[in-house]
């Protein structure tokens, strides 16, 4: 099938925006009602738009009729919790299909390597229409955390890992680019993570923070990144083992 894909995220998969400049005030997330939904960790999420406008986490496609990751139904008594969180997501003025805060226990970074998963955003997509991908707008102050993103899994030298201070904005194509959190610290990290339609009016609003598709990085220890690496490829292999199949190599909901 076709679908209108963003030129910017060829290169790389990824965007990283300028920061978020405004303020929001902690109570619109922490005050959101949250539900267990397990993504890559130990996560909770709070849904501001769902399928139908209740308080869940399905894909779209889940539903009566099924559809694409498009159009979702704000959930009045989440918006009104987080109306500056709301305004954050429509300033986009694009097609936003699942909206949602996650809550990220603190986790290691052979832990991130192994919950790591594709998104699966583009079942029942229309043919012609556009690609389905995700935005990551950081909440919480996590300067030492990182968003880990490969282009393959299994190869090492395809990653990228990106600093989570307040206010970090990313975009992803989050069905190419493995990805997961490896978050250091003490207390929950929290996100703003939606899916939105690739067209002229995302490309509009990337364009407008003044979009990145490399970014420098710190380099790991080489024996802790190998001793890391070793063991998220062991438990995943344990984990397909156990399954028969490895189910990470499924698309993920999340």
């Amino acid at each position: 099938m076709s679908y209108y894909r963003m030129p910017i995220l060829e290169e790389t998969g990824y965007v990283v925006l300028d920061s978020y400049g405004g303020v929001v005030d902690p109570s619109e997330w922490m005050n959101l009602e949250y539900v267990d939904w397990k993504s890559s960790g130990d996560t909770r999420f709070a849904p501001l738009a769902s399928a139908n406008g209740d308080i869940e986490c399905n894909a779209f496609w889940h539903f009566d009729p099924p559809r694409s990751d498009k159009d979702g139904v704000w959930i009045e008594s989440q918006v009104a919790k987080a109306p500056t969180l709301v305004e954050r997501v429509k300033e986009v003025d694009a097609r936003v299909g699942r909206c949602r805060i996650i809550e990220l226990q603190p986790n290691t970074y052979a832990d991130a390597l192994y919950n790591s998963h594709l998104d699966d955003n583009n079942r029942r997509n229309p043919d012609g229409e556009g690609w389905v991908i995700r935005s990551f707008m950081q909440l919480t102050d996590n300067p030492g955390s990182y968003m880990i993103l490969r282009e393959d899994i299994d190869d090492p030298s395809t990653e990228t890992r990106i600093a989570l201070p307040a206010g970090a904005q990313l975009v992803v194509d989050s069905e190419r680019m493995w990805h997961s959190v490896w978050h250091v610290g003490d207390e929950p990290r929290y996100c703003l993570i939606n899916s939105f339609e690739s067209g002229p009016a995302l490309e509009k609003w990337i364009f407008e923070r003044n979009p990145v598709t490399r970014v420098e990085q710190a380099p790991l220890d080489t024996d802790f990144a190998r001793a890391s690496e070793g063991e998220a490829q062991n438990r995943r292999a344990a984990r397909t083992a156990h399954y028969g199949y490895d189910p990470s190599r499924v698309y993920s909901e999340a």
